[in-house]
């Protein structure tokens, strides 16, 4: 179990709750850690949980048969994801892992069908937060077949300035190189290639343990 003031801060669908409607959420989560690289799930898990990102960073992919590995999103503090799954009862599709130090607020299913039968707000929210994510991985599919590696780490880290799937980020996002190159299905040394190629032509701002965005529409569209 969550405060009430903890669950507001770190859930952005909870503000549009009622008194009853915020009781039972946050009776009905609580957080757990995960260690930078430890497996949160695999593909194949009976994972009961709607999951939230507390703070950290986790990538959100799986690994073929072939051993081949695919990106398809990163996660960050606000995000919540895995709605799809506890909707219909299935194991998961992708592997979970916490790319550094990362703690997650974990919902019950119990908690989260009351939410879905009772609560007209958290619905809504539901239908807006599953088209975004439709439209995220559609992009995924096209740019993933079509564009260089510098366009798809743009199109990468734009995907993490979503106001919706990700609501608390500013324009500096704090992460490594190698998160990058994680979250872009490339190795570090091309992910460190692709950043400076955009910062020469003004997208972004390398910086210590982090980058700054300066053109997040170019970002979005770079390659097109």
């Amino acid at each position: 179990m969550i405060t009430e003031e903890h669950l507001r801060r770190i859930a952005l669908w909870s503000r549009e709750l009622n008194v009853r409607e915020i009781e039972v959420a946050r009776t009905g989560i609580v957080e757990k850690s995960y260690r930078a690289g430890e497996a949160i799930f695999v593909r194949g898990d009976q994972f009961d949980y709607w999951t939230g990102v507390v703070f950290g960073l986790v990538s959100m992919g799986m690994v073929s048969r072939g051993g081949k590995a695919t990106s398809l999103a990163g996660l960050t503090a606000g995000a919540w994801f895995g709605e799809g799954s506890v909707l219909k009862k299935e194991a998961r599709r992708y592997d979970v892992v916490a790319l550094r130090e990362t703690r997650l607020a974990l919902m019950d299913r119990t908690t989260f069908f009351w939410l879905y039968e009772n609560s007209a707000a958290f619905n809504r929210f539901l239908v807006t937060q599953l088209n975004e994510r439709l439209g995220q991985f559609i992009g995924l599919v096209e740019y993933g077949r079509t564009l260089d590696a510098t366009a798809r780490l743009a199109r990468a880290i734009a995907s993490l300035f979503n106001p919706i799937l990700y609501p608390d980020l500013n324009r500096h996002l704090e992460i490594t190189q190698e998160e990058i190159g994680a979250l872009s299905g490339i190795s570090r040394q091309n992910a460190n290639q692709c950043l400076k190629r955009l910062e020469r032509e003004g997208l972004l701002r390398l910086e210590y343990g982090g980058v700054t965005i300066v053109d997040l529409e170019r970002l979005r569209s770079y390659g097109d």
